[in-house]
């Protein structure tokens, strides 16, 4: 009965008539709706990523679950999630390859079940620990699968929305937790989010596996029907197959070892910007902030209620994210990024001002408790406008695709370990520092990142793939005026002496 449903679903689905874009055929709705089903997994990476928030409080100040945590036990709740996602950056890629883009991701469920299961019934802190990093090896592999999924499935004239689709379900997902967890106790918000991986293991498991995948495979009747699902029962798919069969034609007589890859001046490069992209992204203090908003508000008495005002940011980082979404081909990467990391620092720097005169004199801030919350406001809205979402969209970008598969998973570890760090040391920093002392580290931190972005990040709006490898390598490419890189021309100038 449920597969007749999904059936006359997906035939109903390929009866829209949809205008052809760029010469494209093919009906855009089921891939939509592929792209929605697949960010599913976003949606549950999301609340993991912001069950911290509510969750502190009750557990450390009210003993919630019966058994005492410590600020620092739960600093180890907090971030061993990342460690999870980062070792699950690498076996999610040979998964891929092996069982395929779908069934990889609907293998993820089990560990991020099994995650909220050992949360919803813990009673030590160790269970809780396990629970955070089985939900990290889950949610961390959907950060990578997912978008891998959505840009394989869609057409050139719509992969760009479809590929906001997980930045936006990953915000939606904090802020569902943020909305839930102030209404009901941490097992109840821990079973809601149970839910989650099962409803997208019940929806995913409909869609169709990725036509890439099959090419590989060489099962070309497969690759018909994937397409046949994705583009429409009328579709002509013969082009597509064979434009699929030479792409990968090419990439297999293209492909290098590990070590040739690095001997590459373009890949030397890209990687550089992009790691640093990746530090500058994390020490900025995000993950410290969305997983202590509620903290931060209480510590900061702003008079209203914490949980209130942690709502309110989950709002803005689902606007500003939705937000980047249509600027950021318009207004190109690198201006985004130096708006996004300039701001950063400026609303730390106001965090930092705020509690240091509270340290000094508590009655030198009772008429300006607003200050904390605008501060927070803003520096989630210029995360979500500029690193957030194009540090990401910069890795597809900047490496040649014969050393994606080696250095996108690098990226992706060095990222969540970076998280995990931040996280882990938020409460022993703000112990040795004190919580203004925290924050002007990560200004000082962001004014830095903003330097490093200015001199050693290239403009990629407008430019070619191959356009970038050119450039990265020190030719000189003609860009879109206005967004020149002062740093890559000096060294294009000297690579041509």
């Amino acid at each position: 009965m449920v597969k007749s449903f999904w059936k006359r679903t997906r035939e109903t689905m390929s009866s829209f008539v949809v205008n052809n874009v760029a010469g494209e055929s093919g009906r855009k709705l089921p891939q939509y709706v592929a792209g929605l089903a697949a960010s599913g997994g976003a949606l549950a990476a999301g609340t993991f990523l912001g069950w911290t928030s509510p969750a502190e409080y009750p557990l450390v100040q009210q003993q919630e679950y019966g058994f005492p945590i410590s600020a620092e036990e739960f600093s180890w709740i907090g971030s061993t999630a990342n460690l999870g996602a980062a070792l699950m950056c690498f076996p999610i890629g040979i998964m891929m390859k092996m069982i395929g883009r779908k069934w990889a991701m609907l293998t993820m469920v089990l560990p991020l079940l099994l995650g909220w299961l050992l949360i919803i019934f813990a009673n030590n802190v160790g269970m809780l620990i396990a629970g955070r990093f089985f939900l990290g090896v889950g949610g961390g592999a959907f950060c990578i699968a997912g978008p891998t999924y959505t840009a394989e499935i869609a057409q050139a004239s719509i992969r760009g929305t479809l590929g906001t689709f997980f930045q936006l379900l990953v915000t939606i997902g904090i802020l569902f937790v943020y909305a839930v967890g102030a209404g009901v106790s941490v097992q109840v918000l821990s079973i809601i989010c149970g839910v989650i991986p099962i409803a997208f293991g019940l929806i995913f498991f409909f869609m169709p596996e990725s036509p890439h995948y099959f090419i590989e495979k060489n099962r070309d009747d497969d690759t018909s029907k994937s397409l046949k699902w994705l583009r429409g029962s009328r579709y002509d798919e013969r082009a597509e197959i064979e434009e699929l069969k030479a792409d990968d034609a090419k990439m297999r007589e293209e492909k290098i070892t590990f070590v040739q890859s690095f001997q590459q001046r373009a890949t030397v490069r890209a990687l550089i910007i992009a790691l640093g992209l990746m530090f500058f992204q994390q020490v900025s203090g995000i993950n410290a902030v969305i997983f202590y908003t509620t903290t931060i508000f209480n510590d900061a008495n702003t008079g209203l209620e914490a949980t209130a005002a942690t709502i309110i940011v989950g709002v803005i980082q689902v606007v500003a994210t939705l937000l980047a979404t249509f600027i950021v081909d318009k207004a190109g990467r690198r201006i985004l990024l130096l708006i996004s990391d300039f701001f950063m620092a400026v609303s730390t720097i106001l965090l930092a001002v705020y509690f240091q005169l509270k340290e000094d004199d508590a009655s030198q801030v009772e008429n300006i408790g607003w200050l904390p919350v605008l501060a927070v406001c803003l520096f989630i809205a210029m995360f979500s406008i500029g690193f957030g979402p194009i540090a990401w969209l910069m890795i597809g970008e900047l490496f040649a695709n014969n050393v994606k598969a080696y250095v996108s998973p690098l990226a992706g570890a060095f990222n969540w370990l970076l998280s995990f760090l931040v996280t882990k040391v938020f409460t022993n920093l703000r112990d040795a520092l004190g919580i203004a002392g925290v924050f002007w580290l990560f200004s000082g931190l962001s004014l830095l990142g903003t330097v490093f972005v200015f001199f050693l990040v290239p403009e990629t709006k407008g430019i070619s793939l191959a356009e970038i490898q050119r450039m990265l390598s020190g030719e000189k490419v003609r860009r879109s005026s206005g967004h020149s890189n002062q740093g890559m021309e000096e060294d294009e100038k000297t690579a041509s002496h």
